[in-house]
């Protein structure tokens, strides 16, 4: 008889856990936030090209069906938000296929809340005094002060090379160089996120809390676009939020277009078909709401393991979770 069946967090470690979501209700609270809860399974996953989504057949009134686990509560979440719930937040189960290491779980708890009428700036700063609260309890200390980076900046700085205008060539040449990896295939994107993750990601929120913000328009998801005040390049309207070395959140100015929604779904499978990569449903129902009319504003997910793992000083995201992935 193995020791496999014991969690990979301590009692104690479980108890502190419960009372950080207990300071996390509390934060939401007295902002007047709602708590909602939305359903693990739906008719759409994400379309995401380096996301991958779990599904499952499931006999409904339907008939079989292929349901999706979600990879976030996004979808489902905005559709409360077009049916007028006002500011809302949840806990959520959230599931990536393959995601599994010392910052990983396939299986993973997201917060993830929405402020209508709220700007992008605004979020910013709440997230960032949410990451501060958490952590000024817990750890007797809070980061350092908010910096903000353009995204371009960062390429330029850490890698002397600005990834809007760089020939795709040279993306693969330096993208190669810091992976070593052939990249002879990959597209832009593709280039840009290893050099993000492996060259710049590990230098970013070493003397405290660090967003970056103009990410490039392709990496838009399901957020609006903006003009780069630069050279008027079209950039992505979110931003993420780091902290030794760690991504913590990832926030939109959220896309409330809903053709331009269901254009951006439709790229994202033919990306997909050509990466040879299987095609997700498209949630019909978030387009409907979208079409319904959501409400302008801004949202923001937050990795809610991750926080605590750093909240408490651990390593990894399995010595905060009562059954991380290889014991579930």
């Amino acid at each position: 008889m193995t020791d496999d069946w014991r969690p990979t967090a301590t009692i104690e470690t479980l108890r502190e856990r419960a009372r950080l979501l207990a300071e996390v209700r509390g934060f939401f609270a007295r902002r007047g936030v709602l708590e909602v809860e939305t359903p693990v399974l739906g008719h759409g996953g994400s379309t995401e090209v380096h996301l991958a989504s779990l599904s499952a057949e499931a006999t409904t009134p339907a008939g079989r069906e292929r349901l999706w686990l979600q990879t976030s509560p996004e979808f489902a979440m905005k559709r409360l938000l077009a049916a007028g719930s006002g500011p809302i937040f949840q806990l959520a189960r959230s599931f990536r296929d393959g995601e599994v290491g010392r910052r990983h779980n396939l299986e993973f708890t997201m917060l993830e809340w929405y402020r209508p009428g709220l700007v992008l700036d605004a979020l910013i700063e709440e997230t960032a005094a949410l990451v501060s609260t958490v952590l000024g309890r817990e750890r007797g200390d809070k980061p350092g002060p908010l910096r903000r980076r353009r995204y371009r900046e960062l390429f330029r700085e850490h890698l002397a090379l600005d990834p809007f205008t760089a020939p795709l060539a040279e993306l693969r040449r330096r993208a190669g160089e810091v992976g070593g990896l052939e990249m002879a295939d990959s597209d832009r994107d593709g280039c840009l996120d290893l050099l993000m993750s492996l060259a710049i990601e590990p230098r970013l929120g070493r003397e405290g809390l660090e967003v970056v913000v103009d990410y490039p328009a392709s990496q838009a998801a399901l957020a609006r676009h903006h003009r780069d005040p630069e050279d008027g390049a079209r950039v992505a309207s979110r931003f993420e939020l780091y902290l030794e070395g760690l991504e913590l959140a990832n926030g939109y100015d959220e896309l409330t277009d809903a053709e331009e929604q269901a254009t951006r779904f439709e790229l994202d499978n033919a990306a997909r078909r050509g990466a040879g990569l299987p095609e997700v449903d498209v949630d019909q129902r978030l387009l409907a709401a979208l079409g319904q009319g959501m409400p302008e504003g801004s949202g923001v997910a937050l990795g809610l393991d991750r926080l605590i793992q750093l909240a408490l000083g651990k390593s990894s995201v399995a010595e905060v979770i009562a059954f991380a992935t290889p014991r579930c």
